[in-house]
């Protein structure tokens, strides 16, 4: 495979279908439900920042997997390779076109950023998700599985952009994307040892797509999901001391 985005095929069957607003269920009551609940979602085309094109690769060097096995049962276990800390709260042992899951991710200080992902498209080879508003990245994520000289490579391309000011700041200054890095290294190396790897080696490449700002996108500060979640912790705490669930936006 060349070092191009591979394209998903043309199966109708693998798109979600178009939806105006996300909608949210089965998340427990541990988890923390906002920011995803009748947003919309944004494509790397909606955001603020700088557009970046990151890829992350591992390969599983002296192990028998076909590309096919490796997206299925990375899709059936999918919260069980993040880092800890991190949590995807989406369907049990699936990733389906038109799933919504609610993602509670570790932030800088000892945060937490409630936000969340829709599938837009899955088959046996691959699957990618798409952000909402107030995400870190407006941007979409592909997961891929293929051969590349006799052996099969697990693969995260992200092509995204800040989706505020706030964001771009904290990605001018190496913030988020440094967690970013780590988050999806640390879910490759997860996923090669569950494979069998020993020694996990995870390569990145970085290309600034455009290096422009979209002033025009500049409002999305209004849904940015690191003051809102923030913002709503009085709240869970007083629920939690009243004996309520947690607090579901």
């Amino acid at each position: 495979m060349s070092d191009e985005t591979k394209q998903p095929r043309d199966d109708g069957a693998s798109w979600a279908k178009p939806v105006d607003h996300l909608q949210v269920s089965g998340v427990p009551s541990g988890g923390i439900n906002l920011n995803v609940q009748g947003k919309q979602l944004t494509g790397p085309l909606k955001g603020f920042g700088q557009m970046w094109q990151k890829t992350y690769r591992v390969a599983l060097t002296g192990q028998t997997v076909e590309p096919t096995r490796l997206i299925s049962e990375w899709k059936a276990n999918f919260p069980s390779f993040w880092p800890k800390g991190n949590n995807f709260y989406g369907k049990l042992g699936s990733i389906s076109p038109g799933d919504v899951a609610v993602l509670n991710l570790s932030g800088p200080a000892n945060s937490s950023i409630s936000t969340g992902i829709m599938v837009i498209y899955a088959d046996d080879e691959s699957f990618t998700f798409m952000t909402p508003q107030g995400h870190i990245f407006a941007g979409m994520i592909t997961f891929t599985g293929f051969e590349e000289e006799g052996t099969t490579v697990a693969q995260i391309q992200a092509l995204v952009r800040a989706s505020d000011p706030i964001f771009e700041i904290a990605a001018r200054l190496r913030i988020v994307h440094t967690q970013e890095d780590i988050f999806w290294h640390g879910t490759l190396t997860n996923l090669a040892r569950h494979f069998g790897v020993t020694s996990p080696n995870v390569t990145q490449k970085d290309i600034l797509v455009d290096p422009r700002v979209q002033w025009s996108e500049a409002g999305n500060v209004w849904h940015n999901s690191a003051i809102r979640t923030g913002m709503n912790l009085p709240v869970r705490v007083l629920r939690q001391i009243f004996g309520k669930k947690g607090a579901s936006v």
